[in-house]
């Protein structure tokens, strides 16, 4: 079998209409105009009576005028109210939503740098940055790391929470986990000159201010201070050079990660040699904090963790449980002893005899190991936590945006949704009905300990600060600190990107991810606000449907859209005004659209491609429904982020397909009946996503799914399916009265046994892992696929 092999990750061919700039929007959002404002609120109201005109005008009437009507029309008058209905709540859930986010913008003022370098001066928590990383390209966490290395804060630690198995067989598995391994050390060793350069300097600062009576600041003083800011912009820019951009994520990370804070750098000493030039010299305090932000931002502390290699940890496959183990650790010195199943960390009181010492922290930033940082994220959203009026705020956080300059259409898509979905969450914090969006986000620890949930399990604590029921543990999350009388809001500007997935395949397994958990969350939610109902401080109505739409909206709106695909409704029910109605969401989606640096007519793109997700986006529904039947977690699916394309299912490739066909067998019928409303509604969708198909997904990638889908029952893995082989007939020995001892189980199990390896325990050197045991796994690539199989049997 031969296939075309795709074009790799950082090799990705630019296809025709991908983005071509890569330049990221402004920070600080532009203030909205009163225009802007005024046009959303007529938008808000023009939803809302077109709905009602509708109810009133089109479906009651016709009951009056039809007098006593059939059973049939009855039922489809019923079911087309309700869709048209949640739907439009939603598209009302949309308006509100941005209105407040530019209501946001316009009243935003950002702290002066100045004023975050006084209060850090005079006092600050330490900071620790959790990232957790599953089968990650190096590369992409070495970015990652960089961004929160670099940030400017006072007391920083970082720690790499590796989850791949300790010990895997595959050899170039191995070679990506030790790659992975040496990251924390290298930016480590790399710090340490500029960490040894400014603290002496800020030494001889501090030094010179404490023997200084007049408090006088010499110019030659500020010179060197100016020379220093000089140096790290040069060493900055040595280190952008040395990073070869292989893609627009690394021209990302090189330009804003390094260049701008480079740039930053070399503006500050500019400014200190006009000072100088002028005889006006900074203050000393002034001084001081100039010479302290040098040290802050290259001091951080890294580490790296594994939970896999201790056997008295939860190896359950998530996110959560990867972040909830180290947590748990947190503030505690622990012996590293042997036990049967692997090692295990014993409590001890001195930090002396201890093996592993877990330093606590006031905040921690929870980093997903593929989102970039920018500088002062970290100042500016502790500033606003410690803030008076902040000392309820559990989470606060910047929504992600997605990079700029996507090569393929794909990705483009998928970036423009995130950054709509940017001004969504903004706007959801000016009504008090923030989720927590787990890419990256700034946590008081105490509110954690809030919500801890505690269990034994095979004689070990496990401690849950971050749900894992379901995949979307975030917002679970969210509403547990909310019960517990904690608020969580986003701070107003744009201070964090993430990848957004490159093909189909990988965006399959992130939607359908986002889509499963949020029926699961709705009855915890019900019960919140029952619970404040009557109370002093219930939740506000426009919250309660904000965070309603938020955490059902998946459901009933790709539900309602299916039924509007596939039924044959009375076309006495449309009207132009259910048109009308929806023509604002679309309008200020499309101006949403432009505001975030993409076009107008996007609005059918993402329309159409809404169309290609909607069986992905039921299956994640439907998975919901499963687990609340069979009480099961569903399976935590990583989305890809590899080399290669990621192959997708065959059922999602040939749905989309399904869809143009039978949008073009609805458009002959209705043609047929001469119902033209229904006929012109599924010749547009039909064209739609025709088109999208084509585009997003491609014709012959839809032939390679489809084949490997069609033959994958013919291959067999020969790590997990290989044929053994037949050994000569040998005598097995009796097995002796007096068996060894196996001391490990008899000291911490009991008594003696022969227990195998649990599936969470670190396997030994060569042994391959269970992969039907270990449920946070990668799609696998067309190439990964293709080389399974030729290695494979049939």
């Amino acid at each position: 079998m031969s296939l075309r092999k795709t074009d790799t990750f950082y090799g990705r061919k630019r296809q025709f209409g991908s983005e071509k700039s890569t330049t990221p929007l402004p920070s600080v959002h532009p203030h909205a105009s009163d225009g802007k404002l005024i046009r959303g609120r007529l938008g808000i109201a023009a939803t809302i009576v077109l709905w009602a005109t509708y109810v009133i005008y089109t479906v009651i009437r016709e009951f009056l005028d039809s007098g006593s009507t059939g059973f049939r029309f009855t039922t489809e008058a019923l079911a087309y109210l309700v869709i048209v209905t949640v739907l439009m709540f939603s598209a009302l859930m949309y308006l509100i939503s941005r209105y407040g986010a530019f209501v946001r913008f316009r009243h935003h003022q950002r702290v002066p740098r100045s004023v975050l370098d006084a209060h850090f001066t005079e006092g600050h928590s330490p900071l620790t940055v959790l990232v957790p990383s599953y089968a990650e390209e190096p590369s992409v966490i070495r970015a990652t790391l960089w961004s929160a290395a670099l940030q400017e804060y006072p007391s920083l630690r970082l720690v790499l929470l590796i989850d791949d198995e300790p010990n895997p067989a595959d050899p170039a598995v191995q070679q990506r986990l030790d790659q992975t391994r040496a990251i924390a050390g290298e930016i480590s060793k790399a710090l340490i000159e500029p960490t040894r350069k400014f603290r002496e300097a800020l030494r001889f600062c501090e030094l010179g201010h404490a023997l200084d009576d007049a408090l006088h600041v010499t110019p030659d003083a500020v010179q060197r201070l100016a020379e220093n800011y000089r140096w790290a912009g040069r060493w900055l820019d040595a280190h952008t050079d040395a990073a070869a951009a292989r893609d627009h994520i690394d021209k990302f990370s090189a330009d804003e990660v390094f260049g701008a804070l480079a740039d930053d750098f070399t503006l500050v000493a500019a400014a200190l040699d006009a000072a100088v030039y002028e005889d006006h010299a900074p203050s000393p305090e002034r001084m001081i904090e100039l010479h302290r932000r040098l040290v802050w931002t290259f001091t951080a502390t890294l580490d790296s963790f594994e939970r896999k290699q201790f056997a008295s940890l939860s190896h359950d496959a998530n996110k959560a449980m990867n972040l909830n183990s180290y947590i748990g650790l947190m503030g505690g010195n622990y012996r590293r002893e042997d036990g049967p199943t692997g090692s295990v960390l014993v409590p001890v009181a001195d930090a002396g005899v201890a093996d592993v010492v877990v330093p606590d922290a006031v905040y921690l930033l929870t980093l997903d190991a593929d989102s970039v940082l920018l500088r002062e994220y970290c100042l500016r959203l502790v500033y606003f936590l410690e803030q008076p009026e902040n000392l309820r705020v559990a989470v606060t956080q910047t929504p992600y945006s997605s990079f700029r300059g996507a090569p393929t259409r794909v990705e483009r898509l998928a970036g423009a949704s995130t950054d709509i979905q940017h001004i969504l969450h903004q706007g959801m914090s000016h009504y008090g009905a923030a989720f927590w969006v787990g890419a990256n986000a700034v946590i008081r620890k105490h509110a954690l300990e809030d919500i801890v949930e505690v269990e034994t399990v095979g004689g070990f604590e496990v401690r849950r600060y971050v749900q894992d029921r379901t995949v979307i543990e975030d917002t679970e999350s969210s509403i547990d600190l909310g019960a517990h009388g904690w608020t969580l809001a986003n701070y107003p500007e744009r201070l964090s990107y993430s990848a957004t997935p490159p093909d189909f395949g990988s965006l399959i397994v992130q939607r359908r991810r986002w889509a499963n958990g949020g029926l699961l969350i709705l009855p915890k939610f019900i019960n919140q606000v029952r619970s404040r109902r009557g109370t002093a401080h219930p939740i506000p109505f426009v919250e309660v449907c904000l965070r309603l739409n938020y955490i059902c909206s998946i459901a009933w709106a790709n539900i309602g859209l299916l039924f509007l695909l596939i039924y044959p409704y009375d076309s006495r029910l449309l009207s132009p005004i259910v048109l009308l109605a929806a023509l604002p969401y679309f309008m200020f989606m499309g101006s949403d659209l432009r505001y975030s640096g993409y076009k107008f007519s996007d609005i059918f793109r993402v329309y159409g491609f809404n169309l290609i997700l909607l069986p992905v986006n039921l299956a994640g529904v439907l998975k919901s429904l499963q687990q609340t039947v069979t009480g099961r977690k569903i399976p935590f699916v990583r989305t890809p982020k590899v080399k290669n394309r990621t192959s997708a299912s065959i059922v999602f490739v040939l749905a989309p397909h399904a869809i143009v066909i039978f949008s073009g067998f609805t458009v002959w019928r209705n043609v047929e009946a001469g119902n033209w409303g229904n006929a012109t509604f599924a010749a547009f969708n039909m064209l739609i996503t025709f088109i999208t198909v084509l585009t997003t997904i491609g014709i012959w990638n839809s032939i390679v799914d489809v084949w490997l889908g069609l033959t994958d029952w013919l291959w067999v893995d020969n790590k997990r399916g290989r044929t053994a082989v037949e050994a000569p007939a040998v005598q097995v020995p009796a097995v002796p009265a007096t068996a060894p001892l196996d001391w490990r189980s008899v000291l911490y199990d009991g008594e003696q046994t022969d227990r195998p390896h649990s599936s969470g325990a670190p396997t030994l050197a060569g042994e391959t892992p269970d992969a039907s045991n270990e449920e946070n796994v990668a799609e696998p690539s067309i190439e990964r696929e293709l080389q399974l199989r030729t290695e494979g049997v049939s």
